[in-house]
């Protein structure tokens, strides 16, 4: 699939590029063909003129006259011998009236644009009549109607790129809800059973300590199987303490790691009251307790901070540990991403589908430093 989604980018890709390069030559190839029709347009009707202006009184003009109306679209401005200005046609008279200059700008805008056609009416001295113009309307839209077609043409890609972005990250949602479903109702069965044999182990000797450390495991496994089966649906959110239910989380990692890791729980006094699916936020907490282990590498500190706002819940997990390069750090929570040798890499993608999908918050690094460590934040809303 994914090899089929990469050439079907490549073709849209190629067909775009092809679409746009032969609009942008055919284009020119118009413009300039155009362009080339718009001079030989002045030069008749500056022909004209000047027969109308020299012509005998008995000499029919109908058709320099025609010739001369015909021009209603290319804006002349035309000067004399030393370029002051004489008269102008085809340019709005509410503009000229507008700014004293509008014509002298006007002018050097047209030589700039195109050489005049120069009309000489007397040798010694020498005196003539320059024209100057513009393009047309039709000439200035088909210049910028590759530009117009370009900027369709990346809406297109944009559009078609988005739709199959949505539609890979959709199925992707779905194969890990199905995953995560099927988990739970494999993992069903063996647990359940394993319940009951811990139970009559129990009831065989009472005393016996082994059970009830079975039970303990026993108990994560069913608690893994719930969050589990608790991804792809909508869980019901409850009001938790939060500080409750973050102490929990330390306390089970800390008894976990070694004596040379510290950590440090900053709360408030009060109780920290939010709406939670409680399973599915421990689940958080773990990884991101777990993360911060793996990076202070099992020596050093993790800070747990948690900030009680009106409308909001700030909880900060710090670690002291090797940090997050700049080039990693947009990485991070994306499915299968991992610096370690083992791992799945899909930890903290998990906890910011469970924060920003299920609990309508955020999740995302604060900070990082090779030298300071790596600050994970997590706002919840009241």
């Amino acid at each position: 699939m994914l090899r089929q989604l990469l050439n079907l980018r490549y073709a849209l890709a190629l067909i775009a590029v092809a679409i746009v390069t032969g609009t942008i030559f055919y284009s020119d190839f118009l413009s300039k063909k155009i362009e080339v029709e718009e001079r030989e347009k002045i030069s008749q009707w500056v022909e004209a003129n000047k027969f109308i202006a020299t012509a005998p009184q008995n000499v029919d003009l109908t058709l320099a006259s025609e010739i001369q109306q015909k021009n209603n679209d290319i804006p002349i401005i035309w000067t004399n011998e030393n370029d002051s200005i004489i008269d102008s046609r085809n340019i709005d008279s509410s503009e000229i009236k507008s700014s004293k200059n509008f014509l002298k700008n006007k002018l050097a805008e047209f030589k700039s644009a195109h050489p005049p056609i120069v009309l000489e009416l007397n040798k010694d001295p020498y005196v003539a009549d320059k024209y100057y113009y513009g393009d047309s309307k039709l000439l200035k839209q088909i210049r910028y109607f590759p530009i117009i077609q370009l900027m369709i043409v990346a809406l297109f890609i944009f559009i078609t790129f988005y739709s199959i972005s949505v539609r890979n990250k959709s199925t992707q949602n779905q194969v890990w809800a199905g995953m995560a479903k099927e988990t739970a109702h494999q993992l069903g069965t063996p647990i359940s059973s394993l319940q009951g044999w811990v139970e009559m182990l129990k009831e065989m000797d009472e005393k016996d300590v082994i059970p009830l450390e079975m039970e303990k495991d026993v108990n994560r496994l069913k608690l893994i199987s719930d969050r589990f089966g608790k991804i792809g649906s909508s869980p019901k959110l409850e009001e938790h303490n939060i500080t409750d239910q973050v102490e929990k989380m330390v306390a089970y990692i800390k008894r976990r790691s070694t004596e040379k890791v510290s950590f440090i729980l900053e709360k408030p006094e009060e109780d920290v009251i939010a709406k939670i699916s409680g399973p599915l936020f421990d689940w958080v907490i773990e990884n991101l307790l777990k993360n911060s282990l793996d990076a202070i590498n099992g020596k050093g500190t993790i800070i747990i901070k948690i900030k009680d706002f009106p409308d909001r819940v700030i909880i900060d997990v710090i670690d002291s540990g090797r940090g997050i390069s700049k080039q990693n750090i947009r990485k991070v929570f994306k499915p299968g991403f991992t610096t370690k040798k083992r791992g799945w890499g899909l930890g903290l993608s998990l906890a910011k589908r469970i924060i920003e999908k299920y609990h309508r918050g955020q999740l995302f690094v604060k900070s990082s430093d090779p030298s300071k460590g790596t600050t994970f934040r997590i706002l919840l809303k009241k």
